[in-house]
């Protein structure tokens, strides 16, 4: 796995899975407890990087399978409990352990992981912020926001990322479910620039 970040946490990242997928493994830096954020398929490097860690938690962004292939494999190798949306869990593979609700928190040590329900792409899609790194799944990519299916879904997911997401913080760094990150400031900027375009048919955002 790579570190991509080390400060008051260590945040690795390594691409696997069957559609190009990126899982990642947080630690806390204290307590070496750690938290893993989806579980694709071939997760040899997720659990041979969690060896030294408690993993407190497996967390699933959302029910569409390559998120979520390896997730048995990962369960075996570290008995850690799964955690998904509520709306999402008919979907998984493994029945979690913890159903989540928007607001709710987990903690590995001293970081604090919340979920932020931002529903569109499933019903059940969350990502998980932890200090200034936001991990999305297929909610919100580099270039816009994740696929939906139907006019209804595509409206929810989009008041989802305007009221949720771009409030944030602009040095959140967005760590999606494929492909590379972005930060906050230049999702702003390019949903701007959507607004601009089609101000009919795109909720505003909203402003500090």
């Amino acid at each position: 796995m790579n570190l991509l970040y080390e400060l008051e946490m260590r945040v690795y990242w390594t691409l696997c899975g069957s559609d190009g997928n990126n899982a990642y493994l947080i630690v806390c830096p204290e307590t070496a407890e750690s938290i893993i954020i989806d579980a694709p398929l071939n997760p040899e490097a997720i659990i041979e990087q969690a060896k030294g860690t408690h993993v407190r938690a497996i967390l699933i962004t959302h029910r569409h399978r390559d998120h979520h292939e390896g997730l048995a494999q990962i369960v075996e190798a570290t008995g850690a409990p799964v955690a998904a949306h509520a709306d999402d869990a008919d979907g998984m593979p493994i029945p979690p352990d913890i159903m989540l609700a928007d607001g709710d928190t987990l903690h590995a040590g001293s970081l604090e992981v919340k979920a932020i329900h931002v529903p569109g792409h499933t019903p059940g899609s969350t990502c998980f912020l932890a200090g200034n790194h936001l991990f999305t799944g297929d909610s919100l990519y580099a270039g816009g926001p994740g696929e939906t299916r139907g006019p209804e879904a595509t409206m929810q997911i989009l008041e989802g990322i305007t009221r949720k997401l771009l409030v944030l913080p602009e040095d959140t760094f967005v760590l999606p479910g494929h492909g590379q990150g972005a930060n906050i400031a230049a999702a702003r900027r390019l949903y701007r620039l959507w607004v601009e375009q089609y101000p009919d048919l795109l909720p505003p955002l909203v402003e500090e």
